[in-house]
């Protein structure tokens, strides 16, 4: 059997095994290990393992997963997040549209804590989404809203989706944190953009608070003000030293980490509950990710044992005939297309021994790739019929709202996405230029 069809029949079990409920990193692993053994014996494939894991345990960055875990769990248990959204009640009440534009900013700041899409999508459906509703938005926009907005978490730094690209791609982490900037805030603004035009043609759908609701002292709108910036000034404390090359990554993760638990003690909300609640959860996603890492590095290993990467560029480029160009757009489509049944890491470990050799040979920039997966995995995200967020949403959504109001609800901010997909192809610079900006 040659060895294109050993990697072939490799990713088939693979899949075959995802579709049958298995964990991601068990059918990951499972394939990687008995192809090993298989391949090249007992000692050939114990080392492979055993270097997969050697490699993890030394890639130092992979220290910051668990710093931005915990801080944005912190942040989010003792209910800082709270501050945010009354903050953007008050300030963006005037507007049309006003509360569902600063949910959309309430998210960018929520991404910033954490760097998981699944935080902001809690937030956003218990504590914005009622808010919403009862002041009389439309229940198919808001829906959109929050779900378009929670998206910017695997984008905006701190990222933990492209931390794991970092380690499997073997890029740093503060080029693609900075590279995910411009087209966070570019699709935030977008989004904010469509909200507002879309209010401002039917006002009905996202109406103005009364007078009584947002008038208030200045004084106290003020505090406000101060309350729903602390995450912004910890984001500032963990960031500035870093791009300014003070402190390493790791570092800035700490000071990040600690700045966010001494806000929590300072406000007077780091109970016992809370901060066991943020352990814990820091300590099982950590370690999910631990696992997944490992896997990914040893069934990336057999693939480069086998040479399936060349086999590939050579039947799409010699066999088919196709353009470097074309070949990247066909990965973004089967990226929608996993989208549908995976989520981001699932989707990042089972292609990238795949993908991430083949764009470096086609002569694509791997840092603005790193960009361009995120964002089709936003989009993968919220895909009918079985998009990731779709589901989640409707677990969190309130009865009224039905899984055919969700569906309604995403379609036009997949189409801002998907300008913003286009708009970061076109011009990569877009995400090139402040990491170019910063690293020189």
């Amino acid at each position: 059997m040659s060895y294109e069809m050993i990697a072939f029949f490799m990713f088939v079990t693979m899949m075959v095994m995802l579709f049958t409920g298995q964990r991601v990193f068990g059918a990951i692993g499972f394939v990687a290990v008995i192809a090993a053994l298989l391949l090249w014996g007992e000692r050939g494939g114990f080392d492979i393992a055993f270097a997969s894991a050697i490699k993890l345990m030394k890639w130092y960055p992979l220290l910051t997963l668990p710093m931005f875990i915990f801080m944005g769990y912190v942040m989010s248990e003792s209910r800082i997040a709270d501050d945010l959204y009354r903050m953007f009640h008050v300030w963006m009440g005037p507007v049309r549209g006003g509360l569902a534009i600063g949910t959309i900013g309430l998210m960018v700041l929520i991404s910033a804590m954490n760097g998981l899409s699944v935080a902001g999508m809690a937030i956003g459906a218990t504590i914005a989404l009622p808010e919403l509703l009862r002041r009389g938005y439309d229940k198919i926009m808001v829906t959109g809203v929050i779900q378009a907005g929670s998206s910017l978490g695997i984008l905006v730094p701190p990222s933990v989706v492209l931390v794991l690209y970092a380690m499997i791609a073997r890029q740093p982490v503060g080029q693609l944190w900075l590279a995910g900037v411009m087209p966070g805030l570019m699709m935030a603004g977008l989004f904010v953009l469509y909200i507002w035009l879309r209010c401002r043609a039917q006002p009905h759908l996202g109406p103005v608070l009364p007078p009584e609701e947002r008038t208030m002292p200045l004084r106290e709108k003020l505090r406000l003000l101060r309350a729903g910036l602390l995450p912004l000034v910890i984001f500032a404390a963990m960031m500035v030293p870093f791009v300014n090359g003070w402190t390493s990554l790791v570092e800035s993760s700490a000071i990040g980490a600690m700045t966010a638990f001494m806000a929590a003690v300072l406000k007077g909300r780091m109970t016992k509950a809370v901060f066991e609640t943020s352990v814990r959860m820091t300590l099982g996603i950590s370690c999910m990710f631990m696992w997944i890492i490992l896997a990914a590095l040893a069934f990336g290993a057999v693939f480069d044992g086998l040479g399936a990467v060349n086999a590939i560029d050579s039947l799409f480029t010699e066999k088919m005939g196709l353009s470097p160009w074309m070949i990247l757009i066909l990965m973004q489509l089967s990226f929608i297309v996993m989208g549908t049944f995976l989520d981001d890491t699932a989707m990042l470990v089972i292609v990238a021994p795949l993908y991430v050799p083949l764009v470096g040979a086609l002569g694509f920039d791997l840092i603005w790739y790193g960009v361009l997966y995120t964002i089709t995995t936003q989009i993968a995200y919220m895909t009918p019929p079985f998009g990731y967020n779709l589901f989640l949403m409707r677990a969190m959504a309130p009865p009224e709202i039905t899984l055919r109001d969700i569906y309604r609800s995403i379609l036009p901010f997949v189409l801002v996405m998907v300008v913003a997909l286009a708009l970061v192809m076109a011009f990569p610079q877009i995400a090139l230029w402040l990491p170019q900006l910063v690293y020189g």
